[in-house]
């Protein structure tokens, strides 16, 4: 184990103590890392800074709650980060999918929305539906983790126990096995890929 990772681990058991000083040289060494993970899943600058106020008050409670037979403390910093920033992400969509039903229960209501266009919006959905249900599971674990809870290739790759070459494959097959099912022939052109 390296010194650093010593330190970093003596650094917790010290926040775990209640020592300021442990939990201020901890949040010097680690902002930037905190930040980085934060920025790069939220992609805006004030989101990911008050991300990192989150992570380090949760630190300061939760110091003690690092195992460092479990993994570094970059990787335990990383997930906590990753999870807390998809959370966020989640109750955005959670907010933005109520106000955009309101919306719609609102221009139902007052007969804004054509019947023919929501017949479309329906079988739209359904079509996706369809195509998704169609591709062999692991296509579709692949595109699923992918797209829509928003896993790395990597994170993907050891999620499902397979290669990194594996995960891009599969990706990359379910895109084109739902391009051949949802676009219409003269769309497709003569993808080779």
């Amino acid at each position: 184990m390296s010194d650093v990772s010593v330190e970093s681990r003596n650094l917790l058991e010290g926040i775990a103590n209640g020592s300021a000083s442990a939990f201020e040289l901890f949040y010097d060494r680690y902002y930037a890392f905190v930040y980085s993970v934060a920025y790069k899943i939220l992609q805006d600058k004030l989101e990911a800074e008050d991300m990192c106020h989150d992570i380090f008050i949760e630190i300061s409670q939760k110091a003690h709650t690092y195992d460092s037979s479990k993994g570094s403390v970059e990787a335990w910093l990383a997930i906590r980060t990753r999870s807390r920033c998809v959370d966020l992400i989640r109750k955005k969509r959670d907010v933005l999918s109520d106000e955009v039903e309101a919306k719609k229960e609102k221009a139902s209501n007052e007969s804004y929305l054509p019947v023919d266009e929501i017949v479309i919006q329906n079988l739209d959905k359904q079509l996706i539906v369809n195509a998704m249900n169609s591709l062999p599971d692991s296509q579709r674990n692949a595109i699923y983790g992918s797209y829509f809870q928003q896993y790395t290739q990597k994170e993907l790759s050891s999620y499902l126990k397979v290669p990194l070459g594996t995960v891009k494959s599969l990706v990359r097959y379910g895109i084109k096995n739902l391009r051949k099912q949802l676009l219409p022939s003269s769309l497709k052109g003569d993808d080779k890929s």
